[in-house]
């Protein structure tokens, strides 16, 4: 009898067909994106999303700062062909200037009017709680309190605009009686944002750590032969924005001296690669894309097909790294 119940079984190799046909296929863990801060980088975000969705891998939740929420915004509400396409057009600085209404007298060196109107063109009225079940994030910051915002509801053309308010050259932007600025000031590569709105595999998208050496320190350094001392210039008034030395001109900047948009978004910049590398640090991404734009600047918006192709460069990278981290979240159906 014994004997007749072993051999009545089917065999192992029957059987294990027979267990792998009744398992379920596992269910995967919920995947987010954090897009980071970097202006004209950031179109390097397109190539990343065009990549990750050709070979399945689609977000749940989007949360971004900066040019990293406009990306993951127009991707959410469906747009990212009308981004790509617009992004594409900006082939020279005549086009990119196009697109800046400089004024001095705001509160930012660029209204921000055109590139809104272009927002609005494809957005329209987008409501963010209405791309569920996607879950989506535009980081900005509070400038007078410091305060981390995350816009999780209202218009979306809104909410990106007050997450690439950089200060002092675009407008800050104000949103349920709050003034907000770029998001970049307290969190540049939001992977925190992410994991609190549900995600399980974080995704990251750095696109400044490429820019390599930047804060380092410089134990002794001083004065020497070469530098001339100079003498305080004079007071020319608001008169001398227009003529002589203290010209509109010169205050943009020229070869031997660079300008007061210069001088703000370099600082911007150094204070945005330490914040990242504190952040990072603390709270790093399960899989961190880092596409190589070292050689493309902040403003070189001119320049998008090439951000566009190191991006989706970089994330063919870290295909292999991503499929290994979904296996080892994904758990089996209950």
């Amino acid at each position: 009898m014994v004997f007749d119940g072993i051999f009545s079984r089917a065999p192992a190799g029957d059987r294990g067909a027979e267990a792998t046909k009744a398992s379920p296929a596992p269910v995967r863990p919920t995947i987010g994106l954090a897009l980071g801060g970097g202006a004209a980088r950031g179109f390097a975000h397109i190539g990343v999303l065009r990549t990750l969705i050709e070979h399945g891998i689609v977000p749940d939740v989007i949360v971004g700062t900066s040019i990293g929420a406009v990306v993951g915004g127009c991707y959410a509400a469906k747009q990212l062909d009308s981004l790509e396409t617009w992004a594409r057009s900006l082939t020279t600085l005549r086009s990119v200037l196009g697109y800046m209404d400089f004024s001095l007298s705001g509160s930012g060196l660029i209204g921000g009017s055109r590139l809104a109107t272009q927002l609005i063109a494809a957005l329209k009225d987008t409501r963010i709680e209405d791309l569920a079940p996607l879950r989506f994030a535009a980081i900005a910051t509070e400038f007078n309190t410091g305060h981390e915002i995350w816009l999780t509801r209202g218009r979306m053309v809104d909410a990106l605009r007050a997450s690439y308010a950089l200060p002092g050259i675009f407008t800050p932007v104000k949103i349920g009686g709050r003034w907000l600025v770029d998001g970049a000031l307290v969190n540049p590569v939001p992977v925190s944002a992410a994991r609190a709105l549900g995600a399980r595999l974080v995704i990251a998208v750095h696109l400044n750590s490429d820019l390599f050496g930047r804060s380092a320190i410089i134990q002794d350094y001083g004065t020497d032969d070469t530098d001339k001392p100079v003498p305080p210039a004079p007071s020319e008034g608001l008169r001398g924005l227009f003529g002589g030395k203290s010209s509109l001109r010169q205050m943009l900047g020229t070869r031997d001296e660079p300008g007061i948009p210069t001088v703000m978004v370099e600082a911007f910049n150094v204070m945005q690669d330490r914040i990242t590398r504190a952040r990072l640090a603390g709270d790093p991404p399960d899989v961190q894309i880092a596409p190589k734009l070292g050689s493309i600047g902040w403003f070189d918006f001119q320049h998008s097909a090439d951000s566009i192709a190191l991006g989706a460069e970089a994330a063919h990278k870290s295909l292999e790294t991503i499929d290994e981290a979904i296996a080892a979240l994904s758990h089996p159906v209950k």
